[in-house]
C-alpha cells in the first residue's frame, strides 16, 4: 500500500524531498504547497504530475488530492511551522517537520526512529543534528560524556531561504537534540555558511569531554563510532569519516570546569570528523546537508505509513 505525501515548502530541501519520493516504492507525492507562483520547485512538480497551490497550507487542503494525503512534510520555516501545525490540525494529518520547529518529539533515525510516538507532529532537528547526533549517543554507549560540541559547515549554495531563516533555531535545536537523543550532559552547535566556490561538500565536527580514556576504552569509542557511521551511511552513502576517531588528555582549566562542572577528574577530548556527501538529485553531490535531511524524513514517513496499514489490518 502506497502512502499518499504533500510537501510544504518547494525549496532546495522540499525540491530534494520530492525528486526522492518520486521514485520511492512506499511513498507517493500528490500534492505540493508554496507561495512563490514562479518557484522552480512547484514547476518540478507540476511536470511531474503533482497537485501543486501558491497559496501556502491553506491552498493544500483545498486541493482534490489533499484527501488522500496521510503525511504532510514540512519544509518551510520554524516561524511558519507554527501556523500549519494550527491549520493542520483538523484534518488529522500527520506533520514531519523538517524545520528546526518545537514539536511533540524529535527523530534522528537511526538512534530513535523505534521510539516514534503517535503524536500529531514529529520534528527531524536540523541537518547537523542528523549527522552529528548518531556520534553523540555512540560515545555516550561507551562513557559519560559530559559536554558535546557540534560545528557544522555547509556549503553557502546550498542553503535557501528558510535554511538561513532558520539558523538560530537550527542552533538550539541541535544543541537539544545533542542532549536529549544523543546522551550528552551538555551541548553546543555552531552552523557556519561555507562560501567557496566550487562548493565544498558538508563537513561535521563532533567534539565530547569525557573521564579519563585507557586503550581498551578508546577502542571501544572508536568501534562504536565506526558502527554508528556505517549504519548513517545505509541511509546516506555519501555519510563518512573523514579521519580516524582522535583522542587526547586535556587539562583541568578553568573553561573546562565551567563546562562540566567538575576539577577532581582528569579528562579527555573524543574528536571525530565527517564528511557528508549527497546523491545529486537536486544540487550536486556537495549538498549533504540535504539528503541527511530528506532521507531521515523519508524513513519517518516510511515508518508512519507502515503504522497506518499496521492500524487498519487491526
Amino acid at each position: 500500500m502506497t502512502t499518499k505525501v504533500a510537501i510544504i515548502g518547494p525549496g532546495h530541501v522540499g525540491t530534494d524531498l520530492l525528486v526522492k519520493l518520486h521514485r520511492h516504492p512506499g511513498l507517493e507525492p500528490v500534492a505540493v504547497a508554496g507561495t512563490d507562483p514562479d518557484s522552480p520547485g512547484l514547476a518540478m512538480a507540476r511536470e511531474l504530475g503533482v497537485a501543486t497551490t501558491d497559496r501556502g497550507v491553506a491552498g493544500l487542503v483545498e486541493l482534490d488530492a489533499f484527501a488522500d494525503v496521510a503525511v504532510v512534510l514540512d519544509a518551510s520555516t520554524a516561524a511558519a511551522h507554527t501556523e500549519h501545525v494550527a491549520v493542520l490540525a483538523p484534518h488529522e494529518r500527520r506533520l514531519v517537520a523538517l524545520t528546526p520547529a518545537a514539536t511533540t518529539s524529535m527523530v534522528v533515525p537511526s538512534v530513535n526512529l523505534d521510539q516514534l510516538t503517535d503524536g500529531p507532529a514529529v520534528g527531524l532537528v536540523s541537518c547537523s543534528g542528523q549527522a552529528a547526533v548518531p556520534i553523540v549517543h555512540a560515545i555516550s554507549g561507551v562513557v559519560a560524556v559530559h559536554y558535546a560540541e557540534v560545528v557544522a559547515s555547509i556549503a553557502s549554495s546550498s542553503a535557501g531561504q528558510g535554511t538561513r531563516a532558520n539558523l538560530d533555531e537550527f542552533t538550539e535545536a541541535t544543541r537539544q537534540a545533542i542532549q536529549r537523543i544523543g546522551g550528552a550532559r551538555r551541548g553546543k552547535a555552531v552552523t557556519v555558511l561555507n562560501p567557496a566556490d566550487p562548493p565544498m561538500a558538508m563537513r561535521v565536527t563532533v567534539l565530547g569531554l569525557v573521564d579519563a580514556l585507557d586503550d581498551t576504552r578508546c577502542a571501544a569509542i572508536s568501534s562504536s563510532v565506526e558502527a554508528a557511521v556505517t549504519d548513517v551511511a545505509g541511509r546516506v552513502p555519501g555519510y563518512r569519516l573523514k579521519q580516524d576517531v582522535g583522542f587526547r588528555p586535556i587539562e583541568r582549566d578553568e573553561p573546562l570546569r565551567t563546562l562540566i562542572g567538575e576539577a577532581s577528574r582528569e579528562h579527555w577530548e573524543v574528536a571525530v570528523s565527517l564528511e557528508v556527501r549527497g546523491a545529486g538529485d537536486h544540487l550536486g553531490t556537495y549538498a549533504g546537508n540535504l539528503d541527511i535531511m530528506t532521507t531521515a524524513a523519508l524513513d519517518v514517513t516510511a515508518r508512519l505509513g507502515a503504522r497506518d496499514v499496521e492500524s487498519e489490518v487491526a
